[in-house]
């Protein structure tokens, strides 16, 4: 009987093994892990899933979130601009030109930096009327191109993404107030709100929607359910959600819970 026992246990651990291999696996594909999407994929508890998650946090090969795993270098596996430029562009076009129906002809927004919010920009940079502010170094070399007043936070460039980030960005945030906010997400957790991958972009994101009357995320459908590495708002910090494609049932009434307008492009 002892012999039996010590091979079941051995068994076991083997299996542990595997699985945790196997979450690793998937972590280097995707960057993040949810301990929902263990549970579902292996047939393990929630309680499993978090011993899962704890054991390989403290190996230090991955870090651990609230909800899950994220890997060790998440800020660093972000998709330069002009990758994330021609990702489902033609959608992206779609939903600058759904989420310029909230903006005001005349007044003074802000529009962060990020490929879908320059196509946002690109829908009301012919008001005359309206006043843009933004951190968007695409969106600066773009400001000719139409009539509304454009105007630069100044900063630190961040290459990766070209967003102007830093203490002069910040400084001159707190000298303004928005009509309205446009703001993108590198990741959505149902639960949670929005996320993006490094914290001198969360802090402008955060502070802008501060400043704001009217704050409104626009973003890929393919974020839903896949949150990066810091969260910088929750659902209860936007009046206006975005999208190309329905969140589930559970996360329209968790939109519908924290008071948040869910916009869908229709079919073509």
């Amino acid at each position: 009987m002892i012999e039996i026992r010590q091979v079941a246990y051995h068994g076991a651990c083997v299996l542990t093994e595997q699985r945790r291999r196997s979450i690793l696996r998937l972590l280097s594909d995707q960057t993040t892990v949810r301990l929902a999407e263990i549970c579902a994929r292996f047939g393990v508890s929630a309680a499993t899933a978090r011993r899962d998650a704890e054991a390989i946090a403290r190996s230090a090969l991955a870090r651990r979130t609230r909800g899950g795993l994220l890997a060790p270098d998440a800020s660093l596996s972000e998709p330069i601009y002009s990758r994330k430029a021609v990702a489902a562009a033609g959608t992206k076009t779609r939903l600058g030109q759904l989420a310029a129906t909230l903006l005001p002809e005349d007044g003074s927004i802000f529009i962060d930096a990020g490929s879908t919010s320059l196509e946002v920009a690109r829908a009301v940079l012919d008001r005359p009327k309206l006043r843009i502010y933004t951190n968007s170094v695409t969106l600066l070399a773009i400001a000719s191109e139409g009539r509304a007043t454009v105007y630069s936070l100044g900063g630190e460039v961040r290459t990766v993404s070209l967003a102007l980030v830093g203490s002069f960005a910040l400084n001159w945030l707190e000298r303004l107030r928005f009509d309205a906010a446009v703001v993108g997400a590198s990741g959505i957790d149902a639960e949670q709100g929005a996320s993006t991958t490094e914290l001198a972009e969360a802090t402008v994101k955060t502070e802008a929607l501060k400043r704001a009357r009217l704050r409104i995320l626009v973003a890929h459908s393919e974020k839903w359910d896949k949150p990066a590495a810091l969260q910088f708002a929750p659902w209860s910090a936007f009046h206006h959600f975005v999208t190309d494609k329905s969140p589930s049932k559970p996360g329209r009434a968790l939109l519908a819970a924290a008071g948040v307008h869910l916009h869908l492009l229709t079919s073509k």
